[in-house]
């Protein structure tokens, strides 16, 4: 049994899932890491609100991506190239579908009229709020998993149904004056409908008010939960071990900020990503469902995730590209679409 650095890497419940014996300082480490990535963002890169540029965006998602795979190696040295695979596969699926995660922030922060140089704070509450919410449903799902085998097949089949609907889906559709959670927030909460500045709440003739940041900040909150009902499930697929599953979680979407300026105005340009996502997530389920029959490495089910995701965006930058030239005109930059949410 290798051993390094305290970290145990075992054969798992099933015989088929790393176990890793994680000691306490471990688990304070990472989150140590995680909240100093997410400070550090806030007061050393993004201290004063600015229009992110196409090309900054780029660079900082590259950076968390990096960092991200950094963190595989050392996964990797400290337990195993077995856990280090089922990390990479779970931050793939969960990077994979926060995708369509991007293109709903982008509508609603277009519905509120939110100007560019003000969406960064909004995310960056947004994603802690969201790393809590996950922690929460991942120990909640590996409870469940090691509490009742049975489990598996229903989460197994739960993705089944849930990638025929993202297949089908067209796009991402929200309709705020909808949501139950924002009428709710809005007959409790005293709000103002100006803005000020970056803040979520100010103070009017002495009184506390929330911003239209405050209801864009409940929005995100509420359509990650429905986004994490799908991917929580999808990643526990490949690993059953919670220090895997909510590292791969936590540095997947600890980048989704900068994936959104790069990516908010480019939704029509990935006109088959929903079906993609749906092999993605129909494959996933398959697997959970056959668990007992077969086992796929997690080599294997890296390999078909990631051709599933170039197949996907190679065919649809090839229509889009087609498409353009029979309308003699090339798509809106995100430059274009960004300046006109602002």
């Amino acid at each position: 049994m290798p051993t390094s650095a305290s970290l145990l890497a075992a054969t798992g419940g099933g015989g088929h899932f790393v176990d890793l014996d994680v000691p306490p300082w471990a688990w304070a480490a990472l989150v140590g890491v995680i909240v100093t990535l997410l400070v550090g963002d806030l007061l050393l890169v993004h201290r004063r609100p600015h229009d992110i540029s196409f090309k900054e965006a780029a660079i900082e998602s590259a950076v968390w991506i990096g960092l991200g795979l950094t963190f595989a190696l050392v996964l990797a040295w400290t337990a195993g190239g077995a856990a280090a695979g089922e990390y990479i596969s779970g931050y793939l699926i969960e990077k994979s579908l926060s995708v369509d995660n991007v293109f709903v922030w982008a509508v609603i922060f277009s519905y509120f009229a939110v100007p560019a140089k003000y969406q960064f704070r909004v995310l960056f509450w947004g994603i802690f709020g969201a790393l809590v919410l996950r922690a929460a449903f991942i120990f909640t799902g590996v409870a469940l998993i090691e509490r009742f085998d049975w489990i598996l097949y229903v989460f197994g089949a739960f993705l089944l149904v849930t990638a025929v609907k993202v297949a089908r889906h067209s796009g991402a559709e929200v309709h705020p004056d909808r949501n139950p959670v924002l009428r709710l927030v809005r007959r409790v909460v005293p709000s103002t409908p100006d803005l000020d500045g970056q803040k979520l709440f100010t103070r009017r003739t002495g009184a506390l008010l929330a911003t239209p940041l405050f209801a864009v900040l409940v929005l995100i909150e509420t359509t990650d939960v429905v986004f994490a009902v799908d991917s929580i499930p999808a990643i526990l697929a490949g690993s059953h071990e919670p220090f895997i599953v909510f590292a791969s979680n936590a540095f997947a979407i600890l980048g989704l900020r900068a994936l959104y300026f790069l990516l908010a105005g480019m939704a029509g340009r990935f006109r088959y990503l929903n079906r993609g996502l749906g092999v993605i997530l129909g494959f996933v389920g398959v697997k959970m469902l056959l668990v007992d029959v077969v086992h796929l490495p997690s080599p294997v089910s890296l390999a078909v995730i990631a051709g599933v995701l170039t197949v996907t965006i190679v065919l649809s930058l090839r229509a889009d590209r087609r498409a353009g030239d029979d309308q003699g005109m090339a798509p809106p930059s995100l430059n274009d679409t960004m300046s006109s949410q602002s």
